[in-house]
């Protein structure tokens, strides 16, 4: 399983995504789930997955090849908006489907993929799509201005409670890097080591790249100050007192 998580906001973009996959508690291994794609000062992409591996890095894969062809076929480097980048990712995603999606399904293996996608090209504003499956997608908004793909629902919360689109991008990677934390703590199949990307609007390149393992001092003083904080908000909430108050929705 995964987890990955990006924050759409008035400062730039948020990219967050662990390594950890698994078929079983004893066969783990690390695979990147993000892919970045950049001309610098043309056109700078994140791509971050989840799902089947084999199915995800033959995406990336086909996605790599019609880029290096250079033979007329549509690619991420003649897309000429993020809406019609996130198009062609969706519609190679069907290629791949269609080619072995019915394998698959003779094994009992199920056709999973999740994808998000987000950068930013010329002039036009960053944009930030949710792929599913199916090759169809969603587009952030300053409603949501996030998306995650795979185990999200323990780190969903925090970014729930906080993030907007003026929020800060340090402010972002510290969120995303607590909400990280989250999930791996109730999730053994979501771990180190994480990738996390930034991207300043209107940069157009990977402002940030870093690779964040068990020896990140930073990431080490996040989980331990946010579990003290966590422990110092609870225990200063006043007691509920419903010891011995007995039955208080009994019928007589």
């Amino acid at each position: 399983m995964t987890y990955c998580v990006s924050m759409l906001l008035d400062a730039g973009m948020v990219f967050l995504s662990d390594s950890r996959t698994n078929a079983g508690v004893d066969h783990i291994n690390t695979f990147r789930k993000m892919s970045i794609f950049q001309r610098p000062g043309e056109r700078v992409m994140v791509l971050m997955s989840s799902g089947n591996l084999a199915i995800t890095q033959q995406l990336v894969s086909m996605l790599r090849e019609s880029m290096a062809a250079q033979d007329g076929r549509e690619n991420l480097w003649t897309a000429p908006n993020m809406f019609e980048a996130a198009r062609h990712v969706g519609e190679t995603l069907r290629e791949v489907h269609k080619r072995d999606a019915e394998a698959l399904q003779k094994f009992g293996i199920d056709f999973t993929a999740g994808l998000i996608l987000g950068g930013q090209i010329g002039r036009e504003q960053p944009r930030l799509f949710q792929i599913y499956a199916a090759g169809n997608f969603i587009e952030a908004t300053p409603d949501t201005p996030y998306f995650q793909i795979g185990e999200s629902k323990y780190g969903k919360p925090i970014i729930d409670r906080v993030v907007t689109r003026h929020t800060t991008l340090d402010e972002a990677a510290k969120l995303a890097l607590i909400s990280m934390d989250s999930t791996i703590r109730s999730n053994l199949s979501v771990g180190l080591p994480l990738d996390l990307a930034i991207i300043k609007t209107d940069a157009l390149a990977i402002s940030s790249h870093v690779n964040i393992d068990a020896k990140n001092d930073y990431f080490a003083m996040i989980r331990s100050r946010w579990s003290e904080a966590l422990g110092h908000a609870f225990a200063e909430l006043p007691d509920a007192n419903l010891v011995d108050k007995g039955d208080q929705f009994s019928t007589p």
